[in-house]
């Protein structure tokens, strides 16, 4: 399957002669030049620019695997552009960067730019993907959003609506345990908090991240400031005694107790690949929904159900920006397409279910709109 590569760029219109030749090259092209020159905006309606994403990564945090650099990297992002293409029909250019300074990452991104209709950040470490992503949305005026972030938080967030809405309450009746402060761990905490969830804490190696822990970096002193009113200072395993949600992003591993330990209809979300934090099996003992990221259990939580309705709602009206209410958004349209369907093995849709990149393309569509970034 990946030998020779899994994507190529194939034309739109034919030059079968030299007329067509003329038209699609010099010296026809000129025309279009000109124009551009005049009124650069122009660039997304005459070239492939308004319509097509970067997907970009410097390599050093690629699937399970962690820093294999750029080269290595480079089959994950084919498959992301393949993805861009199959679920949402949106073009993309896998990017691999030999360079993981953040200043080199941000300044080359920024010259890139120009050819790109958005960014996707894709597989750079904490915490300096925080600091890229942060930099790039404040430089460029068109979506940058690292998936490994917002990707699965919105999808986290239209799991969790739908497995809180399966045991008769609301996000902000419940109380949440997110092990693992990586980007995902960080990005998922903040869209929940957003969302309304009723209370959430995060741990990282050491344990519970709360204010006036000493070694916290910014990013985790951040977070320790609207996380964890419960006051949990000890390990992951005793903040969930009867809390109502973990979410596993860390790697880790969760012993059977700890579900054991939880509320009455709890949710477990173990989310690390490819070995989930606890057995799918052992966790359903005691879980009311239970959720990984594989594809060979129930309730895969697949960033694929999220980044091609994103970028092709955004780029559809020509966002700006990618604002927190459009994530909502696409995470409140991903929730839907469950409907009246709901079990406790199917709290989210299928990769495959066609309805999910359009349902979600929409609905940020719409928010862009709402947010006033849209300039279609």
């Amino acid at each position: 399957m990946h030998r020779g590569g899994k994507i190529e760029v194939r034309s739109t219109i034919p030059v079968r002669d030299a007329d067509d030749l003329s038209l699609a090259y010099t010296p026809g092209v000129a025309q279009v030049c000109t124009a551009i020159a005049g009124q650069p905006d122009l660039v997304n309606d005459y070239t492939w620019v308004g319509g097509v994403v970067a997907v970009v990564s410097d390599g050093t945090a690629v699937l399970g695997l962690g820093d294999i650099g750029p080269a290595a990297a480079m089959p994950v992002m084919e498959g992301k552009a393949l993805l861009f293409k199959e679920f949402g029909g949106v073009d993309a250019v896998p990017i691999c960067l030999d360079c993981t300074d953040v200043d080199a990452l941000v300044e080359t991104v920024v010259r890139l730019a120009p050819s790109f209709g958005g960014i996707n950040l894709e597989d750079i470490s904490a915490p300096r993907c925080f600091e890229v992503e942060d930099r790039l949305r404040e430089r460029l005026a068109i979506p940058v959003f690292h998936d490994d972030q917002h990707g699965t938080a919105i999808v986290v967030t239209a799991a969790l609506r739908n497995a809180a809405r399966l045991t008769g309450r609301s996000l902000g009746d419940l109380r949440a345990v997110v092990a693992g402060a990586g980007a995902s761990g960080v990005a998922v905490t903040k869209m929940l908090l957003n969302a309304g969830i009723g209370d959430i804490a995060v741990s990282d190696s050491k344990g519970m991240i709360y204010e006036g822990r000493e070694g916290l970096n910014p990013f985790k002193e951040a977070l320790a400031r609207v996380t964890n009113r419960g006051g949990f200072t000890g390990s992951t395993e005793e903040a969930l005694a009867g809390a109502d949600v973990f979410v596993g992003l860390s790697g880790s591993t969760l012993p059977e107790a700890a579900v054991a330990s939880m509320a009455a209809g709890s949710i477990v979300f173990a989310l690390s690949n490819p070995t989930p934090e606890i057995h799918p099996e052992a966790a359903r003992r005691h879980a009311r929904v239970v959720a990984t990221g594989r594809s060979d259990f129930p309730n895969q939580i697949n960033n694929v159900l999220a980044f091609p309705g994103v970028f092709r709602g955004a780029l559809d009206v020509r966002a700006s920006t990618i604002t927190e209410s459009m994530k909502v958004a696409a995470a409140d349209a991903l929730a839907s397409v469950v409907g009246d369907d709901l079990t406790a093995d199917y709290v989210i849709p299928s990769p495959f279910d066609r309805r999910v990149a359009p349902a979600v393309a929409s609905a940020v569509a719409h928010q862009a709109r709402l947010d006033g970034v849209a300039r279609r």
